[in-house]
């Protein structure tokens, strides 16, 4: 997770003594401590995330608490954006704009979806809301899942390392076939009634947990998590 800047030799010296290796360090300044790393708040949101569709999918508890209960764990989007980007900077010297655009955008559609879930739930719970107010507050998360997916896309167009572009592009490929497939899956065993009904955002969740399987693919094949 998060960019990287390449290790590289510097030109021999006059008298042909080698330089030292540069790694991403500038104007000989001091290594910065090390600090929780993105996957660390990854790894936690998908356990959080793995444990309430468990405990949806056996009905222990139903969708709208399965919703409410989502909204903790999807917080941590926001800390692991933030540890990728601290990685970065201090791997390649210096601030990467098109993350910090790519967290902003990010964290205002997480803030919106936790607010329009909020709010459709507690009108639905509280009052007796009419058609077209439940449609109206019913379409506004789904709306702040495709800004995130809108996000991801510029943060790929506006990519201009062609290194981490790839490695994005690879992660999103890996989170469509990972989702695509378990929908596809799910749904012939749904349709035999041997497995519950799931609803259907439930397979936007799987697609983010599909990119954490392609920041691992990319870690074990190019040794980088990759940027999302």
């Amino acid at each position: 997770m998060g960019t990287t800047c390449s290790t590289r030799a510097l030109p021999d010296r006059l008298d042909g003594t080698p330089q030292k290796m540069w790694s991403g360090t500038m104007n000989g300044t001091a290594q910065t401590p090390q600090r929780r790393g993105p996957m660390l708040y990854v790894g936690l949101m998908f356990a959080a995330i793995g444990t309430v569709i468990a405990l949806a999918a056996t009905g222990a508890i139903n969708g709208p608490t399965a919703l409410i209960v989502m909204i903790a764990p999807l917080w941590l989007i926001i800390p692991a954006i933030k540890a990728a980007n601290r990685r970065a900077e201090a791997s390649c010297g210096g601030k990467n704009e098109v993350n910090r655009r790519y967290t902003k955008r990010v964290a205002t559609f997480t803030s919106f979806y936790l607010a329009t879930l909020a709010l459709m739930t507690f009108v639905s719970k509280d009052y007796d809301p009419s058609l077209e107010l439940r449609t109206f507050l019913a379409i506004l998360p789904g709306l702040a899942i495709a800004g995130v997916f809108w996000a991801i896309g510029r943060l790929i167009v506006e990519q201009t390392d062609e290194f981490i572009r790839m490695l994005t592009i690879r992660q999103s490929l890996w989170a469509t076939g990972f989702a695509l497939s378990a929908a596809s899956v799910w749904g012939f065993l749904e349709n035999a009634e041997i497995v519950i009904h799931v609803d259907a955002y439930w397979w936007a969740v799987v697609w983010f947990l599909g990119l954490g399987l392609g920041a691992i693919a990319n870690r074990i094949q190019y040794g980088t998590w990759g940027a999302v």
